[in-house]
């Protein structure tokens, strides 16, 4: 059974409550309907439902109408989520009114959901930027605890098997931090192993990535992922972290064998951390589109619930996927 067919049965058997906060999107819906009828997971849709009908109409979705639908403007639950939100953030004086008033953007309800109980995980971004869909998420469902950052990996799955595991990368972060300080990196790396093991079943041998190969350069840039390569194995000793690696290195045998033949990942690595988000962006996006690779995700790392945030660019088939791990974030099978 393939990756992505084993998750999608994991999540049939835990039949987890997630919210799609773009409800009014046509792939979004779509992906709906098509999680609606594999019973993938419970759908919540967050907007006016006579706007959800009338482009399931348009659409041909004959499944929406087994979706909870709740309007962000009135609905049961507002005045409660508006009470628990002031509760949250009394420290930066939000007050009701301004409370009741977010709870109507479908973003702000979804994490508000998540954070009562009324919800176990949501999936955005298809039509929202990323920093408009995590500052809701940052702002009251936070971070693991000891983990300060939040970080986006994505599974790559490669046509040509030598890569990683059969074929299989895990790549971070690709879309949320631009600039991790070391002890930052060094969470992401760690968050990505347990990713890489949990999600992609793979034994983790974590390449931490610079444009030098133990010592062939000096700048502050090589520092800094020497120093969250250290941090790491501290942090997660049962994982194996190596670094600091060229790309060619981490993942070409011969290569690693002559520039660092005594690492115990060089050539072979299966996650691959970046030390900065536009080379791990531009890096995942290279691969899927010149490589002919499907990636996976992102699936957002850090965060205490699991709220995952698309590419804009996004297929239906990568939303039914990205609610697919969610609910098994949910489930805490990862």
């Amino acid at each position: 059974m393939e990756l992505m067919e084993k998750i999608k049965a994991n999540a049939k058997k835990f039949n987890k409550r997630i919210v799609l906060p773009e409800a009014w999107e046509e792939r979004t819906l779509r992906a709906a309907d098509i999680l609606i009828a594999e019973g993938i997971a419970q759908i919540i849709l967050t907007e006016k439902p006579e706007i959800v009908h009338r482009e399931a109409l348009k659409f041909g979705l004959k499944n929406i109408e087994r979706a909870t639908i709740i309007d962000p403007a009135n609905h049961a639950k507002k005045e409660s989520y508006a009470d628990l939100m002031v509760e949250l953030r009394k420290s930066k004086g939000l007050t009701k009114d301004e409370a009741m008033k977010l709870l109507e953007n479908p973003l702000f309800l979804a994490t508000l959901m998540i954070k009562a109980g009324d919800a176990d995980g949501e999936v955005a971004g298809a039509n929202n930027a990323t920093g408009d869909v995590l500052r809701p998420a940052f702002q009251y469902v936070k971070t693991l605890p000891g983990i300060s950052v939040v970080s986006g990996a994505f599974i790559m799955i490669m046509p040509d098997a030598k890569w990683g595991d059969n074929g299989m990368m895990v790549f971070a972060d690709c879309a949320v931090h631009p600039n991790p300080t070391a002890r930052e990196l060094a969470e992401i790396a760690v968050c990505t192993a347990q990713t890489a093991q949990a999600i992609a079943e793979m034994e983790p041998r974590v390449a931490m990535l610079s444009f030098s190969t133990k010592g062939s350069a000096k700048h502050e840039m090589v520092d800094k992922v020497v120093e969250a390569t250290e941090i790491a194995r501290k942090m997660a000793p049962q994982f194996l972290f190596d670094g600091e690696l060229q790309a060619d290195a981490a993942i070409v045998e011969s290569i690693g064998r002559l520039k660092c033949p005594d690492s115990p990942i060089a050539g072979r690595a299966n996650v691959l951390v970046f030390p900065t988000l536009e080379s791990g962006n531009i890096a995942y996006k290279l691969v899927q589109r010149l490589a002919n690779a499907e990636a996976i995700g992102p699936v957002l790392q850090g965060m205490a619930a699991p709220i995952n945030d698309l590419s804009r660019g996004c297929s239906v088939s990568d939303i039914v996927n990205l609610v697919a791990i969610t609910a098994n974030q949910a489930a805490g099978s990862y």
